[in-house]
């Protein structure tokens, strides 16, 4: 099994645990005033780890809900096991599960999984871009006038007033604008066309990482800035390459 085959096979075994229990009681481990952490976080974690080290038991594993594995390799899966926790929490079925593979500090697989709509997203570092096995790529929209862009706010108040007035400025020139509530998704809807353009000031890797191979290998541009204070942790301008981004930061 390739690398890409074992990470599409850990998604799709993810996504199909997290569609079985979406809508039932979720049992929280922590909430804070922007964000929830649930028991099926770490329980999908542990799930891709196994299928993950099982088959490459020498490599490293960093994800949302901890790290596993041989940390000194320099093969390292990246992984969040729901992106979209507050979503899936509030029955809203939009969230996904994403793993990206980084070799030598390079992405080369990246995944990104939506259990609700049936949707895969694998690129492989030379291949295409591909949805549910047929390639995709980004717009080609080069206006506001005609772009959908999707800014996020972050959840600390220093995050939330710089989101907050990139929306203000993006929303005078977008013909409209979202939040959407999962980073990776966002990413892997530019990379197929639906979004131009995806913004925010502080998102962390295991949220970024396949959708920033997916957006590059699809024809876009992922512009990522690091977090003084705060490890792997990004500000991040994703999009289709074609729209003037810089006019909204």
């Amino acid at each position: 099994m390739t690398d890409l085959e074992l990470a599409t096979h850990a998604a799709l075994t993810a996504g199909k645990l997290l569609r079985q229990h979406f809508g039932s009681d979720a049992t929280v481990d922590e909430a804070t005033h922007h964000d929830i952490k649930l028991a099926l976080d770490k329980e999908s974690q542990d799930l891709i780890t196994d299928i993950l080290l099982g088959a490459r038991p020498g490599d490293a594993l960093y994800g949302e809900e901890g790290i596993a594995g041989n940390q000194d390799s320099d093969r390292q899966w990246i992984v969040d096991p729901i992106d979209g926790t507050v979503n899936f929490f509030y029955g809203i079925p939009h969230f996904c599960v994403s793993i990206a593979l980084r070799v030598s500090g390079e992405i080369v697989v990246g995944v990104i999984h939506d259990p609700m709509v049936g949707e895969t997203w694998t690129v492989e570092k030379g291949g295409p871009a591909l949805l549910n096995g047929i390639p995709v790529q980004a717009s080609k929209r080069a206006t506001f006038a005609e772009s959908i862009l999707f800014v996020g706010c972050g959840k600390d108040e220093e995050a939330l007033r710089t989101g907050i007035e990139r929306f203000r400025k993006a929303s005078l020139k977008a013909r409209k604008m979202r939040m959407m509530g999962s980073a990776a998704l966002g990413m892997a809807y530019i990379a197929c066309g639906r979004l131009d353009a995806y913004i925010e000031s502080r998102i962390s890797l295991w949220d970024i990482a396949a959708g920033q191979l997916l957006v590059e290998t699809a024809g876009g541009k992922v512009e990522l800035t690091p977090v003084p204070g705060h490890a792997d942790a990004w500000s991040i301008v994703a999009s289709n390459g074609c729209i003037p981004i810089e006019e909204i930061l």
